[in-house]
């Protein structure tokens, strides 16, 4: 459900800024489209590590179940938005934020609690389910998102609330405390540090996605620049402050396990070549593929999300495997397999052409998604299982943070990539397309100046691209009817793009590959040990005071 929640919007955002009466594209509104999506990412990258160490001194569950209740209460409040424009949209972002920290409750606590509940020999079966569960929620809310959208925008914040009052029940029916807990003192200082550097950090590259001053992307903005250096040194302090401190937030000594650092080295890798992948599929096949099969812009979204499928049938094929093999045999070579399989993939996406033959991507995605869940399960076992066990909590909270972080640095930097292989080529071809279809030179120019991440934004979100870039001049009306027809049909735009989309898609995945060569080193670094500890014993290494 946690995971679900930060991809359903992703499809539904057509339908929500519809049912609130906000043009998203219009200048200003970018903003509201970013936080919708970016705020819940942030937030659950931000506070993880904070709710884990709560859950190591307050109890994992107790901690868990708040976040349920949370979360439900949440969805409820934002299927009742009462604003429309602005307002709402605000409504919407503030409550997303809530939900995301009744969600970073349940990410933080869950590993921790199934690592407390199993032997060394069935953690990996175990850990497998639970994180194959959370990657499939990020690609079945792309699905679920364009179904309850067609019903009603509302309806994708309901159906959290019935499923969340059941599992609120359910936790604080069924779950019992088995873990070990420590009283300690909140660390204040490393909280705030911690807090104010990764938000200021990720916010900035928030920003930075978005035109500035002329520039394609916003990355000379004063305000981003501020932001990136103003975390990066909130960030230099908090790691001085935990060095120090008795009691820490961020146990830093846990980095001298190897499994430890190695596997949340590569889950970060790992983490920002999956998002950044997912997002590239949407605009891919909504932008070009599926208008060029002949599908309404309307309905690119829903079948995007469906032709995603593939992908998230592939994790749920390998993950629970892997994760009872690794029990068996250990994590490493699965973790690596799985990493090396992943940038074999992103090859092979890099060889197709623009208008593919969908069996062939769809093998592609379904290998990838192997990749991914050979990749996850032995990792989160290795990862849990080399920790001291009053540790647990801070470790799940520090291993979801990379995580959660990996999807919010995805976003900057692969759009900030794709924005940069389009802005070299898209004016020049834009301009020549339209200007063939009758198009005066003058509008022509005017629209092929504007920034690219207004059309990517169009294409994302299931607009035509092309009638929204022309509709404030009023040329379409005075066109002729056949080249008003072919400028707004499924066919121009996407024949337009194809070249310079091409461009940015093979910059994309040949950084997507690179990543998860590096992350594979990181993996075959972590050791041979079966199981999940650095010994093969099941016991966890020690862990002195950093």
């Amino acid at each position: 459900m946690a995971t679900l929640d930060a991809s359903i919007v992703i499809i539904a955002m057509p339908s929500i800024f519809r049912g609130i009466g906000l043009d998203p594209l219009a200048p200003g509104n970018i903003s509201y489209l970013l936080w919708l999506i970016m705020g819940y990412l942030l937030v659950t990258a931000v506070l993880v590590v904070a709710l884990g160490r709560l859950g190591d001194i307050y109890g994992r569950v107790r901690i868990y179940n708040l976040g349920f209740a949370v979360f439900s209460a949440a969805s409820l409040a934002l299927s009742l938005d009462p604003f429309r424009g602005s307002s709402g949209a605000l409504w919407l972002i503030a409550f997303r934020i809530v939900q995301a920290l009744g969600g970073a409750m349940l990410m933080a606590n869950s590993a921790a609690i199934l690592t407390d509940a199993f032997p060394t020999e069935q953690r990996g079966m175990a850990l497998g389910v639970n994180q194959i569960a959370g990657l499939a929620g990020q690609f079945l809310g792309l699905v679920a998102g364009g179904v309850l959208a067609a019903v009603d925008w509302r309806a994708v914040f309901w159906v959290n609330v019935p499923i969340g009052i059941v599992g609120t029940i359910w936790s604080y029916r069924s779950l019992r405390e088995i873990g070990t807990s420590r009283r300690a003192g909140i660390d204040w200082a490393g909280n705030l540090t911690f807090t104010g550097g990764a938000l200021a950090l990720l916010a900035g590259i928030t920003y930075g996605i978005q035109p500035y001053g002329g520039h394609p992307t916003g990355w000379t903005n004063p305000l981003v620049l501020a932001m990136l250096g103003g975390g990066l040194a909130l960030l230099a302090a908090f790691a001085i402050v935990e060095s120090r401190v008795a009691e820490p937030m961020f146990h830093l000594a846990l980095f001298r396990i190897r499994a430890f650092a190695a596997g949340n080295a590569a889950a970060l890798l790992t983490a920002i070549a999956r998002g950044g992948l997912q997002f590239m599929l949407i605009i891919w096949l909504q932008g070009v593929w599926l208008p060029l099969h002949g599908y309404a812009y309307t309905d690119t979204p829903l079948w995007a999300g469906i032709s995603l499928l593939p992908l998230t049938a592939g994790f749920l094929v390998s993950g629970p495997v892997s994760g009872y093999l690794s029990d068996r045999f250990g994590a490493r070579a699965f973790a690596t397999g799985g990493l090396l399989l992943m940038a074999a993939s992103f090859v092979g996406l890099l060889l197709l052409p623009v208008d593919f033959s969908y069996p062939v991507f769809a093998v592609i995605i379904f290998a990838n998604g192997v990749g991914q869940g050979l990749f996850s399960a032995p990792n989160t076992s290795s990862i849990m299982g080399s920790v001291p066990p009053e540790r647990r909590g801070a470790a799940s909270g520090m291993r979801a943070t990379f995580q959660n972080s990996g999807m919010s640095l995805s976003i900057g930097i692969f759009f900030s990539l794709m924005v940069a292989g389009l802005a070299s080529s898209l004016p020049h071809t834009l301009s020549s397309g339209l200007q063939a279809q009758g198009v005066p030179a003058g509008v022509a120019g005017q629209v092929s100046t504007l920034p690219p991440v207004s059309t990517l934004f169009a294409a994302f979100l299931g607009q035509n691209p092309v009638g929204h870039l022309l509709a404030p001049s009023g040329v379409l009306g005075k066109l002729p009817a056949h080249n008003a027809a072919t400028l707004t049909g499924t066919q121009f735009f996407p024949h337009l793009i194809s070249a310079p989309l091409h461009h940015g898609l093979s910059v994309v995945f040949i950084a997507a590959t690179v990543m998860a060569l590096v992350a594979a080193a990181a993996s075959a670094l972590r050791g041979s040990s079966k199981g999940s500890s650095p010994s093969g014993s099941g016991k966890p290494a020690p862990v002195g005071r950093s």
